[in-house]
């Protein structure tokens, strides 16, 4: 007989009854019934029911356990009694009679319970990340995570698909996010970056001549953490040589939406191929660039209604410059006043001056509103929305982007609130023709928008003729029930346009030269036209899990300052090996301080 197991415990079944069996695990629950002590040995694969009679020989050594113990436990399957099956356990019907019990580890007193779904502080969750792991709900999460990685990885190489393996030491790049820096102790003063992505690197695969490449790439940013991003994540990295946008989504979707159709349990999964929204509607019918089209509500503009009105001060937006956008509210207008006044309070909440509406009833439109505005521009209104009697519609105004942003944040609450939203299910679409370049508020400065690598629609004759800032580039994003699933685009391949974009962004030709030289270098020997995307394991994994934060589906995720709490990452390094990485920590003032005083 094995030493630690003949079965699992997730093994044994009725037809088991009479034989002998050994299993090993973890004490999930200990029971006392007078006379017979009932332990619940838990592994990876399940859970079994074990006895020990009073004066067994290893009752009182069974007795002294506490849960999370390890132990070996040796004796007969026996059938339960009728009254005591659990239908809800694989390993119901039948129970372990201890003869032999071996502890192989004793546990101290837990600082939470296993044999639990309750809730606990997230800081002693990740402290004791290895007893989190050991729950029900985790243990399932990682193993959905492993066998979604499968599903990928199988689904890209039958798609003729090559998995390499890019650097992890790299160059610094822009890409959006500051990077991680590691010294490079063998060249004092200089440093390698981690990647926030393998962008250069799939690109010069694709000048090499290799026609479609993949990874499961680990990406690395040094930026806030926030529920749904974290300073290291996972992503399926994917480049194709001689493509074009088409291409990239008709080889790309039924890859994504076959994962999702293999773990969906159920749900509904939208068929392809699924919907392409241009960026500038997606800003003007949903408020933002990630809509969630589970939620039917869609936005209008109504600035035109409202330009020369009797409603002085959207009017006077309107004059300005400004927008107004209507977020249609089917069947609200039979809510009490106290919906509307909460919908106003939630608006200041989100720091704007409110959120005006109107009401249409069978006699016409109501409302604060109404009241100031003619009948026929409140009817234009119900038109451009399509309502009826019994509905509402707010309104959102303001500079364009300000509104938008409003705009799209009160459909999704109403969405929610009317209960109009669906719950489950996984709706996705396509966000293309982003813009090139964008205005940093900050400096004032022409910026790029998404991703500095991609082919501007147009190639060069936009980037010299247009306003940067209304050339669209071949980029793309996948959404999926509100969440940023997957971007990409189809690539820059050309020196002389790069040089370009670049220089328009603000960067002078010797130093795009100075900061990609080795791609630049590359171009310029031959390089095919190119695309890809890069889609989020951790975000799909946290979707198909139904899980609202990415730390539930990582295994040893850092809190959201960036800390591993279990081993204590960051930490503190002896001077002696600063010294030999020529680094010399110059630390911020410590809290409460005086000013021009240095800590030691």
């Amino acid at each position: 007989m094995h030493a630690y197991r003949t079965h699992s415990c997730g093994a044994l079944r009725a037809t088991d009854a009479g034989n002998t069996a050994r299993l090993s695990g973890w004490v999930h629950r200990k029971r006392d019934h007078g006379g017979l002590l009932f332990l619940d040995l838990r592994d990876h694969y399940g859970l079994t029911q074990c006895v020990v009679a009073q004066g067994s020989p290893v009752f009182e050594m069974a007795d002294r356990l506490r849960p999370e113990s390890v132990v070996t436990v040796t004796g007969e399957v026996v059938h339960r009694e009728a009254g005591t099956i659990n239908t809800k356990l694989p390993t119901g019907e039948i129970e372990l009679r201890v003869r032999e019990l071996v502890v192989q580890s004793t546990a101290d007193v837990l600082p939470f319970q296993i044999a639990t779904e309750q809730e606990y502080p997230e800081e002693m969750r990740l402290r004791y990340r290895f007893l989190d792991l050991r729950r029900e709900r985790l243990q399932r999460n990682m193993i959905l995570r492993a066998q979604i990685i499968q599903d990928i990885r199988e689904r890209m190489i039958a798609a003729s698909f090559n998995e390499f393996q890019t650097p992890i030491l790299t160059v610094s790049s822009p890409e959006g996010a500051r990077d991680f820096l590691v010294p490079a102790r063998l060249h004092p003063g200089k440093f390698y970056a981690l990647p926030q992505a393998p962008q250069q690197y799939k690109q010069l695969t694709m000048v090499a001549g290799f026609d479609r490449y993949f990874q499961i790439a680990p990406c690395f940013r040094d930026e806030a953490g926030r529920a749904d991003r974290t300073l290291m994540f996972y992503q399926l990295d994917v480049e194709m040589s001689f493509v074009t946008q088409e291409d990239v989504f008709t080889t790309m979707e039924p890859v994504i939406r076959g994962t999702f159709e293999r773990f969906a349990a159920g749900r509904a999964v939208d068929a392809g191929p699924w919907i392409r929204i241009p960026y500038a509607q997606a800003m003007l019918d949903y408020g933002s660039d990630k809509p969630d089209l589970r939620n039917p509500l869609v936005i209008r503009d109504v600035t035109e209604q409202f330009a020369g009105s009797g409603f002085g001060l959207f009017a006077k937006i309107a004059a300005g410059g400004g927008v107004v956008r209507a977020i249609p509210a089917p069947g609200a207008a039979g809510n009490p006043r106290s919906f509307f006044d909460k919908m106003n309070e939630w608006a200041r909440e989100q720091g704007a001056g409110g959120l005006g509406y109107i009401t249409f009833e069978a006699d016409g439109a109501k409302g604060p509103i109404a009241r100031n505005l003619e009948a026929a521009r409140a009817e234009a209104i119900r038109e451009a929305c399509g309502l009826k009697a019994g509905d509402a519609v707010f309104f959102a105004a303001g500079k364009p982007a300000d509104a938008a942003k409003l705009a799209g944040q009160a459909r999704l609450k109403l969405g929610h609130d009317l209960g109009l939203s669906a719950k489950e299910g996984f709706r996705f679409c396509w966000i293309v023709d982003f813009p090139m370049f964008e205005l940093n508020e900050e400096t004032g400065q022409v910026d790029f928008s998404h991703n500095p690598f991609s082919m501007p629609q147009g190639e060069m004759e936009a980037l010299e003729t247009q306003n940067p800032l209304t050339i669209p580039a071949y980029q793309y994003d996948i959404v999926c029930n509100g969440y940023e699933m997957a971007s990409g685009a189809i690539r820059n391949h050309k020196a002389e346009i790069m040089v370009r974009a670049f220089g328009i962004a603000g960067y002078p030709p010797e130093a795009v030269e100075e900061r990609f030289g080795g791609m630049l270098n590359a171009f310029r020997f031959g390089a095919p036209p190119h695309g890809g995307m890069a889609a989020g394991i951790d975000r799909i994994v946290m979707l198909l899990a139904e899980e609202p934060n990415l730390r539930e589906v990582n295994l040893f995720p850092m809190n959201q300052q960036g800390e591993e709490l279990m081993m204590g990452s960051p930490s503190t390094v002896e001077p002696a090996r600063l010294k030999e990485l020529h680094i010399r920590p110059e630390l911020p003032p410590a809290k409460g301080a005086a000013a021009g005083t240095k800590t030691p």
